[in-house]
C-alpha cells in the first residue's frame, strides 16, 4: 500500500473512529544575514541595506494535505504588496530605506478539506517586519600609513545603508592611483606596490544610499607618513 492511499485511508478513518485529524499550521520567520556575515533568526529586524533574509514559512502537520504558499512584501502605508514569491521559503535582498512588512498567505487542501492561514490570519497576527535605516557616509581628510597601526588605511569613516559606492585616488596631476567599490574596503597609501609621498592627494567618491540619496564627494586628502598618535 503506497504512502498517499495509507493516507487517504486514515483521514477518512480517523473522524469515524472519533479522532480529530490533525491540520497543517505555519509560523513565519526570518533568518537575517547582517553585513558582517553573522545572522539573526526571528520575527522583526532593523539595520542598515543591503540586507539579506531568508523566510521560512514552519509548516507542521501537514500530513497529505497539497499545498499553496504566497509571500506578499509590502511597504509601510502601503496596501498593495510591491513583491509576491510563491515558495515556501524563499530568500530576498533588502535595498529600499523604510518599514517593510511580510505576510504569508497559505492553503492546505485535502480531499473536501481546506485549511486557510489568509487574510484573517493576519488580521489577528502582526506581520513580519524588516526596517531598512537611512543611510549616511563621511570620508575623512587625512590618514596615516605609517604601521603604527592606527588610520593606516583611508577609508569611509561613516556609512550606512549604501547601496552603490566607488571611491577613486588622484594625484595633484589627476593622475588615478587607486580605487575601490566596497565602503568597508580603502586605500593602503600605495601606488603599484610602492608607498606614494607624504603630500596632498584627492578623493572621489560615488554613491547611493537605500533611501535613494546620491553622494558624490570631492575632497582633498592628506597622507602623512610623519604623523604617529604619539605626536598627538
Amino acid at each position: 500500500m503506497t504512502k498517499k492511499i495509507f493516507t487517504t485511508i486514515l483521514a477518512i478513518a480517523m473522524p469515524l473512529m472519533g479522532i480529530a485529524q490533525v491540520e497543517p499550521t505555519i509560523n513565519p520567520s526570518a533568518v537575517f544575514t547582517k553585513s558582517d556575515g553573522t545572522t539573526e533568526e526571528g520575527t522583526e529586524y532593523g539595520g542598515p541595506a543591503p540586507l539579506h533574509a531568508l523566510f521560512k514559512a514552519n509548516v507542521s502537520d501537514q500530513g497529505g494535505f497539497s499545498s499553496f504558499f504566497e509571500w506578499r512584501f509590502r511597504m509601510e502605508g502601503e496596501d498593495e504588496p510591491y513583491l509576491v514569491r510563491y515558495e515556501e521559503d524563499t530568500e530576498v535582498t533588502f535595498t529600499k530605506a523604510g518599514t517593510h512588512y511580510i505576510e504569508l498567505y497559505a492553503i492546505f487542501t485535502q480531499g473536501g478539506d481546506t485549511v486557510s492561514y489568509v487574510k484573517d490570519f493576519w488580521e489577528t497576527r502582526d506581520p513580519l517586519t524588516v526596517t531598512i535605516s537611512k543611510s549616511s557616509l563621511e570620508m575623512p581628510n587625512a590618514f596615516s600609513p605609517n604601521g603604527d597601526p592606527y588610520n593606516d588605511i583611508y577609508k569611509a569613516k561613516k556609512y550606512e545603508s549604501l547601496i552603490e559606492f566607488h571611491a577613486t585616488i588622484f594625484n595633484r596631476w589627476g593622475q588615478k592611483l587607486y580605487e575601490w567599490t566596497d565602503p568597508a574596503g580603502g586605500w593602503d597609501g600605495k601606488y603599484k606596490g610602492n608607498d606614494v609621498k607624504q603630500g596632498v592627494y584627492f578623493v572621489q567618491v560615488k554613491a547611493k544610499g537605500a533611501d535613494g540619496i546620491i553622494y558624490n564627494i570631492r575632497k582633498d586628502v592628506n597622507l602623512l607618513r610623519g604623523f604617529t598618535e604619539t605626536t598627538r
